[in-house]
């Protein structure tokens, strides 16, 4: 456990100034940023389908992971594009994407799965982290720095999250959390996770938050960090099931030995939709 943690650690020394450094840039660096992993995510998600036997049509998934981001920055960023077009594109995408399985693929019992994949991938890993353009551009007028760290209070919350489930977990044992799905999660673990989301929430606003002029109740943190803390555990076992269905231990190798970018993202899938929507209930955005 020691060695995970090591290994954890030295990946957030590199990735975090790096990822601070996107984020404070935001715009189209971020959308680039974005749509790259988005690409990877589906490709890694498609093969995981073909080995239960869909067909996805790949140049259609990578299509739509490249233009989700874009669509998102198009509404939120200088140009502020009207919602109406943005829904209009995505069924245009969506309407392609059957045609192109009319075209390309015979009937048969995969056929259904086949459509599945080819939507949802680039739905998965890439529609849902384009949230994080909402929480970078979605408030006007806000400083580059306040603005990047309002993006970094749910990554941190879920880098913490996680964590502190695995600490705990450890060290606390107990009843499995969901067995079937992933065997080494214990009920003390998913506690831990949830406290430390929690917590985090509280330490990351007195610092980050406040001092930038947003304003966040303590109900308000305590409902963004249980919201964090489960679903972000929700995203994780969601990760587990599809890589068990497909008999696959990691999605890929992006990241090398930590695997690949559905590993690595599987939570923050959940959490950054989660938090634009909390966030925006709260008048935060």
């Amino acid at each position: 456990m020691a060695s995970s943690l090591s290994r954890r650690i030295l990946v957030a020394a590199i990735a975090i100034p790096l990822t601070l450094g996107m984020v404070y840039v935001g715009g189209w660096l971020m959308v680039a940023a974005i749509g790259l992993l988005g690409v990877v995510g589906t490709l890694e998600f498609y093969r995981m389908a073909q080995k239960v036997g869909a067909k996805p049509v790949v140049w259609v998934g990578v299509l739509g992971a490249v233009a989700f981001p874009m669509s998102a920055y198009l509404l939120v960023g200088p140009q502020r594009l009207n919602p109406v077009w943005a829904m209009y594109l995505g069924v245009m995408w969506f309407l392609l994407a059957l045609a192109s399985t009319i075209w390309t693929r015979k009937p048969g019992p995969e056929t259904f799965s086949t459509i599945c994949a080819t939507t949802f991938a680039p739905i998965y890993t890439s529609a849902l982290p384009s949230f994080i353009l909402f929480l970078r551009h979605g408030v006007e007028g806000v400083a580059p720095l306040a603005a990047t760290w309002l993006v970094f209070l749910p990554l941190v919350m879920t880098w913490i999250c996680d964590s502190f489930a695995m600490t705990g977990g450890s060290m606390f044992g107990g009843p499995k959390f969901a067995p079937v799905v992933s065997p080494n999660k214990t009920w003390s673990g998913a506690v831990s996770g949830l406290v430390g989301a929690v917590l985090v929430a509280f330490v990351f606003n007195f610092f980050f938050l406040a001092p930038s002029g947003f304003i966040v109740s303590p109900v308000q943190l305590v409902i963004l960090g249980v919201a964090v803390g489960v679903f972000g555990q929700i995203g994780d076992l969601a990760e587990s099931l599809l890589k068990r269905s497909a008999s696959t231990k990691d999605s890929g190798k992006f990241f090398g030995e930590h695997g690949g970018v559905l590993d690595r993202l599987d939570s923050l899938y959940w959490v950054l939709p989660i938090s634009s929507m909390l966030l925006l209930t709260f008048g935060v955005l």
